[in-house]
C-alpha cells in the first residue's frame, strides 16, 4: 500500500490527527455488516477558537467552513482508523450528518457543509461522494460550532 489516507491529506496540506475516543457512553464507529457508523466528530479547538461561536454571529460563513473541514479532518481520523490507513477499503461514504451551531435567521447550513463535503472528497475521490443532511442546531458539544457524522460503506463485512 503506497497511498494512505493520511499521505492524501499531506497533499492537501493537511495532517491526519490521531482518532480520538468516545467522550461519553458510545463508540466512535459501530459497524453492521460492510457498513460503518461513525459518531459525531468535532474539530478541536486551537489557540483563538472561541468555545460556543455560532456561525452567523461569532463567526462568518468560511469561518464555518473551516471549522466543518477540521471536524472531517477527525472524521477522517476515525475511518483511516477502520481501513487501517487504505483508503481503497471505502467503498462509498454513504452520508454525512453536518450540524451547524448557527443563529437562528442563518439559512447557509450548506455552504458550511461543504466544508466537510469538500474535504472527504479530495481525499476519496468517487468513494467520497455522499448524500448529506445540513442543519442548524442551538448548540453543541463542548461549544463546537461544526459537528459532522458519517455512514460509511466498506469493502469487506465485519467478522
Amino acid at each position: 500500500m503506497t497511498d494512505t489516507i493520511a499521505d492524501r491529506l499531506q497533499r492537501l496540506g493537511h495532517r491526519l490527527p490521531d482518532a480520538s475516543g468516545p467522550a461519553a457512553n458510545y463508540v466512535p464507529v459501530a459497524r453492521v455488516g460492510a457498513l460503518a457508523f461513525i459518531s459525531g466528530q468535532i474539530s478541536p479547538f486551537a489557540d483563538g477558537d472561541v468555545p460556543s461561536a455560532r456561525v452567523g454571529a461569532e463567526l462568518s460563513v468560511e469561518q464555518g467552513q473551516a471549522a466543518a473541514a477540521s471536524a472531517a479532518l477527525s472524521l477522517l481520523a476515525q475511518i483511516d482508523r477502520l481501513v487501517d490507513g487504505d483508503p481503497s477499503r471505502v467503498r462509498r461514504i454513504a452520508r454525512l450528518g453536518v450540524f451547524v451551531a448557527a443563529t437562528p435567521d442563518f439559512t447557509q447550513h450548506s455552504i458550511v457543509g461543504n466544508g466537510a463535503s469538500d474535504l472527504v472528497v479530495a481525499v476519496l475521490g468517487e468513494a467520497g461522494r455522499h448524500a448529506r443532511t445540513a442543519v442548524g442546531v442551538a448548540s453543541l458539544p463542548r461549544g463546537a460550532a461544526v459537528e459532522v457524522d458519517a455512514i460509511v460503506e466498506l469493502h469487506e463485512a465485519a467478522s
